[in-house]
């Protein structure tokens, strides 16, 4: 506006403007009214008040405020250029549909005129700023959002957004629509209930403006954070990334081109999240049409080149073309069969046995399908909303890891996860560094529920299977095993640290990944292709360094080799048991950890009113709880004892020694110069 002409701005209608120190007045709406023909007009709030060059001539008129504005500066006439340059974009608060970048210096200086607020919406920020000053705490009660919305509003003058005139603003018109149809990711509409309010009451006005303030700070957290928060389902479950701070919220809703892109930037925005909302609407769609299930009879194993009244029910159920012989188990229906055994986690050998079976004619109802993948968009939203463009990603039901490079599939492999009574947690952290010849220092929970009762029958059994007890000289005491062929480590551990203490590492077991349902471990995870994996990940953190899978296993000793990630890898530990495959077809995984029937019962039940609120929970790491440590000590009482003390330490009552904060070393606790519970327990 700097450079127009008076002649510019004095033609047509006398103008007022309303100046302060701060340009208030450019600051109290988040939208322009329609002026007389309908058109709307733009919102200039955060755009700088105009200068003396602009208004020279013109009699400043103050509006009707809240509270008595600072005296403006004094006013120096100037005078103005002989012609005005084109006016040039600017940056701010914009109504619905209105580019501020496309407007000409003539709508830039016509705007103030239509944004000043009616005698009315003063009212109404009147009784916003009284509402603030004594009630704030109904309305906002969660951290942060009082202090938020009481600097966004005086910040505005108190002026209303989502109302205007006693009806919705266009910013309040665009927010509930978009509210409206947030069904479509899971979430329940009715949870963000549009404002209420009498339309020629100034009260009901401002308590339904706050009220709707709050509702869209309440969208946003469960957007980014969930509508249940992971801790109401379990505790193996951890992502402690916060909510966007409330005033971040309210600064980018108002500043928004349009209020509905700005709220569903919020949501995840990975492509497996929208792939599976997609599938949520399919699946909807179809929720009112027959279903057609073709179930192929139990019996002996269908295999490639055999005949068999049954494969003409398999053809059908796989969408083979009958052929010559409908009967014979040809290689179409070998290959068909191998393709949904892939896409269904189990191993492709193309033989139909009980398990293709089962999995062929075991898929869920449409409306329990509905209810899983609704807990999987849940659980996306817990995640973080940025996984990294390179990163690692373990889906726990699926049994299989997936390294992604720039966006794109790099490598995958089958895994083996913990098993049910030791769940492997659901939680992200970063990967930095691999460790060669690892040695396993033996986690409490295994102490506690498997080698202290070995040791009841056998005082030798530690010997046997390979295990070394250590006293250290602070006289503190660790369990481990050494590296080797025999270590339950295998060759090879990729760390990624963590409050649960688990890794992904190498296995002498290497059997169970013949199986189709592998959980197993104590909660860890166990990898099929360790040394390729470690080539794949040094690829990318350490291009030149030439580590390839033939040079890891050269590496292979009695000492510990870490070989340190100069960028580190985020690693995110899923529960997906609903997930759309690479091409493009829904796959369901059973429920092995129980997850999504306890997070659908939340869904369902009462606890939702309350459900995004967390709750306290304790964890020992490596996928048990605290319970799992409650044994009874000769002579003594059931109470929670550290299991290494309770193997060596010679009193009934034990203190727990410091947790170790990563998993390089083992667990170490005081060893008392007395008769320790060991020798009572074996004399």
């Amino acid at each position: 506006m700097r450079g127009l002409s008076l002649d510019r701005i004095l033609t047509g209608t006398a103008l007022a403007l309303v100046l302060t120190l701060s340009g208030q007045a450019y600051a109290t709406s988040d939208k322009a009214p329609a002026v007389e023909t309908g058109v709307p007009v733009p919102d200039l709030s955060g755009f700088p008040p105009p200068t003396a060059a602009d208004i020279a001539g013109s009699a400043p008129v103050v509006a009707p405020s809240v509270a008595a504005p600072p005296a403006a500066p004094p006013v120096v006439a100037s005078t103005p250029p002989a012609a005005a340059p084109a006016a040039k974009p600017v940056v701010g608060p914009a109504p619905e549909g209105v580019d501020v970048k496309t407007l000409s210096g003539r709508d830039l200086v016509k705007a103030p005129l239509a944004i000043n607020l009616s005698t009315f919406d003063t009212t109404v920020a009147e009784k916003v700023r009284d509402l603030l000053a004594t009630k704030g705490d109904r309305y906002f009660g969660r951290r942060g959002e009082k202090s938020a919305a009481e600097a966004f509003y005086r910040e505005r003058g108190f002026a209303p957004v989502w109302l205007r005139d006693g009806a919705p603003s266009a910013r309040g018109t665009s927010a509930v629509a978009y509210l409206r149809g947030v069904d479509a990711d899971g979430l329940e509409p009715t949870e963000y209930p549009g404002p209420q309010a009498s339309p020629s009451d100034p009260d009901s006005q401002a308590d339904a403006e706050l009220k709707y303030t709050a509702t869209i700070l309440t969208f946003v957290r469960h957007a980014e954070v969930g509508r249940v928060h992971w801790s109401r389902v379990s505790g193996d479950i951890s992502y402690p990334h916060d909510a966007t701070e409330p005033a971040a919220v309210l600064d980018t809703i108002v500043n928004a081109r349009t209020v509905a892109e700005a709220l569903d930037g919020y949501l995840p925005q990975h492509p497996g999240y929208k792939a599976l909302k997609a599938k949520l609407a399919e699946v909807r769609k179809q929720a009112g049409e027959p279903e057609k299930v073709v179930r192929v009879p139990d019996g002996p194993s269908l295999k490639p080149g055999m005949t068999d009244a049954r494969v003409a029910l398999l053809r059908e159920r796989l969408k083979v073309a009958a052929g010559a012989n409908p009967d014979l188990f040809d290689d179409t229906v070998t290959d068909a069969v191998k393709a949904f055994q892939k896409s269904a986690g189990l191993n492709a050998d193309g033989i139909a046995g009980p398990g293709t079976l089962k999995a062929l004619n075991g898929g869920p109802k449409r409306e329990r399908t509905e209810d899983i993948i609704l807990a999987n968009l849940e659980r996306w939203r817990w995640m973080p909303h940025d996984l990294g463009k390179t990163h690692v990603i373990l889906n726990i039901p699926d049994f299989r890891l997936r390294l992604i490079r720039d966006g794109k599939l790099y490598w995958t492999t089958k895994v083996v996860v913990g098993k049910p009574s030791q769940p492997t947690p659901i939680t992200s952290a970063t990967m930095k560094f691999i460790t060669v010849n690892p040695t396993w220092n033996v986690p409490p929970s295994i102490i506690a529920n498997e080698y202290i009762p070995a040791l009841r029958a056998d005082p030798n059994a530690l010997d046997r299977i390979g295990l070394k007890v250590q006293q250290n000289p602070d006289g503190t005491v660790r369990i481990y095993q050494p590296p080797g062929d025999r270590n339950a480590l295998g060759r090879i551990r990729f760390n990624f640290p963590n409050k649960f203490l688990v890794y992904q590492h190498d296995t002498p077991d290497k059997h169970l990944f013949a199986h189709d349902r592998r959980a197993y471990s104590h909660g860890c995870m166990r990898v099929e292709n360790p040394l390729m994996y470690g080539e794949k990940l040094l690829s990318i953190v350490r291009p030149n360094d030439g580590y390839t899978a033939a040079r890891l296993q050269s590496m292979f000793g009695g000492a510990e080799i870490n070989i340190d990630f100069p960028v580190h890898i985020p690693v995110h530990l899923t529960y997906q048991s609903a997930f759309v495959d690479d091409a493009g077809e829904l796959q369901i995984r059973d429920d092995v950890y129980g997850r999504d029937a306890r997070l659908i019962a939340i869904l369902r039940g009462d606890e939702r009113r309350m459900a995004d609120m967390p709750v306290e929970r304790s964890h020992t790491g490596s996928g048990v709880s605290r319970d799992a440590l409650k044994y009874n000590v000769p002579g003594g009482s059931s109470e929670f004892v550290n299991p290494f003390a309770a193997l060596f330490a010679p009193r009934q009552e034990v203190r727990p020694a410091p947790a170790r904060p990563t998993d390089r070393r083992g667990s170490r606790v005081t060893v008392r110069n007395e008769p320790s519970f060991f020798e009572r327990m074996f004399r």
